[in-house]
């Protein structure tokens, strides 16, 4: 059974690097699926078992937050702040700096996967009104949200599984992560302008945009003001509050699926589903991998070398590789047993989420990017994101790494 799970296991991440698989009419969320089937049909675990592998407050969080970001699309907010951003008379390094810390702040809200599948194909538009590149501009909303989103603990699901978990105070996590991510940002805006080296230009020969255009929507002032006061309690209550996170965030979009205006079926259409699809096939075919107790083994074996875990350093490293492995949800799933130290929380969340940079497969931000962007006409194959992602990787990780060293150190 191991071996089959292994199979199961190494062909879905595979499809999750390949973005597909030879042969087969399958994306990424049709490989995770029928990963998860295959776990299921072999028995290497039960449908009961399978459906205990799925971390449901995660899902909870992430289906009400696009809830949440659903009301504010529909009320255009997305394509308000990207087109006022647009807009600005800015020179095209400043226009840049601008849209990395806009979308930075709404994806430590948000969710970097939601604001990078809004924000991404208006963005496209309004670079092409500019005649300016999209290329370096999609690369900094991935990268900026990525790491806007490790500043708190709803910014992505991986930081949701840590803060839930270890039931970490929201706002003591705000804090410690506060400087890497701003000192960071500020370092991904400086590699990227240059690495463009005056570049900014949009040529028909290296970049093709589609022709059609998204359809934007007007900026309704009252469903924006109620998406965004429903946001606002959402996360007064995470900072001032011991209510259950998942609870509140529920609770709040069923506020606004109540509404007089909007039809729930169009809010709900706007939910990205094959999203969630993509978590729970992983989740499941993660969950085999656990059960077969080959990662314990692993965890064991690396404390017989004389890497232990549960401390700072060999927590880092272990954190960035399998991030890069096996993707930061499973890899921080595995983790979580071993976060026992006072920093564990912080250390987990910052260098899962800032790993996720490194390569095109690092987070599912860079993939919601990378494939919006090919629809509309954009390409960008591994070899180019990676000729940001790689040094922006390794530039914040540097940063928090010297910054949890000192955190360590004054702990003790």
């Amino acid at each position: 059974m191991t071996s089959t799970v292994l199979t199961i296991f190494g062909l879905v991440y595979l499809g999750m690097i390949l973005g597909g698989l030879p042969f087969l009419q399958l994306d990424r969320t049709g490989i995770a699926l029928l990963g998860a089937i295959a776990v299921i049909g072999s028995e290497a675990l039960s449908v009961d078992e399978a459906a205990q592998a799925v971390h449901l407050p995660t899902l909870i969080l992430l289906f009400a937050f696009m809830v949440v970001s659903a009301q504010m699309r529909l009320g255009g907010f997305y394509d308000w702040v990207t087109r006022k951003l647009a807009s600005f008379p800015l020179a095209p390094p400043l226009l840049l700096g601008a849209m990395i810390f806009a979308v930075a702040g709404l994806s430590a809200v948000f969710s970097n996967d939601i604001v990078c599948l809004a924000v991404t194909p208006v963005l496209i538009d309004a670079c092409r009104q500019r005649r300016l590149n999209p290329v370096p501009y999609l690369l900094a909303l991935a990268c900026s949200a990525n790491i806007g989103s490790a500043a708190t603990l709803i910014g992505n699901p991986q930081n949701m599984l840590i803060g839930q978990t270890l039931r970490l105070s929201f706002a003591g996590y705000a804090a410690e992560a506060a400087i890497p991510v701003l000192v960071g940002l500020i370092v991904t805006w400086g590699l990227i302008v240059a690495h463009t080296r005056g570049r900014w230009s949009w040529s028909g020969d290296d970049v093709q945009v589609a022709e059609r255009r998204q359809e934007s929507e007007a900026l309704d002032r009252w469903q924006t003001g109620k998406g965004l006061a429903v946001a606002l309690l959402i996360l007064l209550s995470f900072l001032f509050t011991s209510w259950p996170r998942e609870v509140v965030a529920l609770t709040g979009a069923g506020v606004l699926l109540m509404s007089r205006k909007l039809h729930s079926s169009k809010m709900l259409s706007l939910i990205d589903w094959e999203l969630l699809i993509l978590f729970i096939g992983l989740f499941v075919v993660n969950g085999a991998l656990q059960k077969s107790g080959l990662p314990a083994q692993a965890v064991a074996g690396l404390a017989a070398a004389g890497l232990p875990l549960d401390q700072p350093a060999p927590l880092f490293g272990a954190t960035f590789l399998l991030s890069n492995i096996v993707s930061n949800v499973p890899a921080v799933m595995l983790l979580l047993p071993v976060a026992t130290h006072a920093l564990a929380g912080p250390l987990l969340a910052l260098v899962s989420t800032l790993a996720g940079n490194l390569f095109i497969v690092g987070s599912i931000s860079n993939i919601i990017v990378v494939d919006a962007a090919a629809r509309r006409g954009v390409h960008i194959d591994w070899r180019r994101h990676a000729k940001i992602g790689v040094p922006v990787t390794l530039f914040t990780l540097t940063i928090a790494a010297g910054y949890l060293w000192l955190r360590v150190h004054a702990v003790h």
